[in-house]
């Protein structure tokens, strides 16, 4: 089994290796494998290191068995494995079973001796059977499509790979630019500490305010029922709905970062990383209160746009738009519950280690576009078409009547109501839909400066992209 999971690895850094472009072999700068029969290397090796520096540093704890010449292959061993041999721009030579297990024989007194753990990534049981007297050797420099290639201009895109205390652990389903078992940081990754505390006081003190003003709404409805009839009553309900999205910005605003960030844990070394899934139970059910209100809140208003054309374009009356409020409300709570089910069962419940809550589509592009993006940009269609609608048909039975003063101010009052709130739903919800855009343009550029900018701190590869971009600016 072991030398199966060796051979599909080999066999995936190899198809891997053929398909880069910036694939080359590299002069070993290792000093205590520079004496090996091959003088060219490549990278990642066998242990998952990424380059020479990084396989030296791993190196050092096994310099005592080289030192004390536990076994007259442990040299050539170590080297192989850390430093493997490169041939032909497309041959990788990593050590064989055989000589893994006459060295791990020979040096296993010693290592016991001295507390050297035996690394899981070179147990001879994944390594294949092979034949060690085939010899390796390479040139010192390699030609590459007729460009001869030195150390300094060798330089490959290896990929993100993740920092050691943003693992996470197996089965959660956690997925970090493009990463299985990696989480984001928290907190955020692209704001500074000052600036996160000015956005957490913004939006504690915007949601205490919408939470104000959509209540009152709401209270007002209660004193005086008869008073929001068809076509007005959905204002009621998206008031109602944008309510209760207010409160649970205030919810995690009090909350600081505790629902949407898992804590640190220090024994397995994890630092401390961003809700992703529904494992954590007040997540999920900030995101479902989150997501369910603010989707239904969005239709009710597409369906007040709806009655009001009825009203205006069709010449409905109140009783008759009434007897279609079934279908309102199951269209109205219908569709955002379907959605919200399909996102726990995708698994998309995201922390926002910015706003305390948790939502979707703040690290999953694809959520993003699908499940927020496309639904609201459908409905600020259908409802700016239906509104327009409405209003050209208002306009032409104000022209008709323009003799008839009285009914004139009702409907000038009428379009007045249409355009006030309206304009007040409308204004943030298309301002919204420019920072998804703007969001979903900018992300990928983002991530990369991210990596940038910490891959020293958390000592992994830099981007090559990212590098290049910034040494041209």
């Amino acid at each position: 089994m072991g030398a199966l999971v060796f051979s599909a690895t080999c066999s995936l850094l190899l198809a891997l290796v053929q398909g880069h472009s910036l694939f080359t072999c590299e002069p070993i700068t290792i000093s205590r494998c520079s004496g090996m029969p091959y003088n060219m290397t490549f990278f990642p090796n066998i242990m998952g290191h990424y380059d020479q520096d990084t396989a030296a540093r791993k190196m050092d704890p096994f310099l005592i068995l080289m030192n004390l010449h536990c076994s007259p292959d442990v040299h050539t061993f170590l080297c192989r494995a850390f430093v493997p041999a490169c041939l032909d721009q497309i041959h990788v030579i990593h050590p064989c079973r055989s000589l893994c297990e006459k060295v791990y024989s020979d040096c296993k007194q010693v290592m016991d001796t001295f507390g050297i753990a035996w690394p899981e990534e070179l147990e001879c049981t994944r390594l294949i059977n092979c034949d060690e007297t085939v010899p390796a050797t390479a040139a010192v420099t390699t030609n590459v499509h007729g460009t001869q290639k030195t150390p300094s201009q060798i330089r490959r895109d290896y990929g993100f790979w993740c920092p050691r205390h943003l693992h996470t652990t197996n089965g959660q389903g956690y997925k970090f630019l493009g990463i299985d078992q990696c989480a984001p940081p928290c907190p955020n990754m692209y704001f500074k500490n000052y600036e996160l505390d000015v956005a957490k006081s913004f939006i504690g003190i915007v949601s205490i305010f919408c939470l104000c003003a959509t209540l009152f709404t709401f209270l007002t409805f209660l004193i005086d029922v008869k008073r929001f009839r068809y076509p007005e009553r959905p204002i009621i309900y998206y008031s109602v709905c944008y309510s209760i999205v207010s409160l649970m910005y205030f919810i995690g605003f009090l909350l600081g970062n505790r629902t949407a960030c898992n804590e640190a844990d220090e024994k397995l070394e994890i630092g401390e990383t961003v809700v992703l899934g529904s494992q954590n139970k007040a997540c999920t059910v900030l995101f479902m209160v989150l997501y369910f209100f603010t989707m239904a809140g969005t239709i009710w208003w597409v369906i007040l746009t709806i009655t009001w054309f009825l009203a205006a374009g069709r010449k409905w009356s109140c009783e008759a738009i009434a007897q279609k409020a079934m279908w309102f409300h199951t269209v109205a709570w219908g569709i955002p519950g379907f959605l919200t089910i399909m996102l726990l069962a995708m698994n998309k419940v995201e922390g926002d280690n910015i706003s305390g809550v948790c939502f979707v589509g703040l690290y999953d592009l694809d959520a993003s576009l699908y499940f927020v993006l496309l639904p609201l940009c459908l409905c600020v269609f259908f409802g700016l078409s239906l509104l327009l609608a409405g209003i050209i048909s208002l306009n032409h039975v104000r022209q008709v009547i323009q003799h008839d003063g009285r009914n004139q101010e009702k409907l000038k009052k009428f379009m007045i109501r249409i355009g006030v709130f309206s304009g007040l739903y409308l204004v943030p919800l298309v301002a919204l839909l420019g920072c998804y855009v703007y969001e979903l343009v900018n992300r990928k550029i983002w991530e990369t400066t991210w990596v940038f900018d910490h891959c020293d701190q958390y000592h992994i590869p830099c981007p090559y992209q990212a590098s290049n971009s910034f040494l041209y600016k």
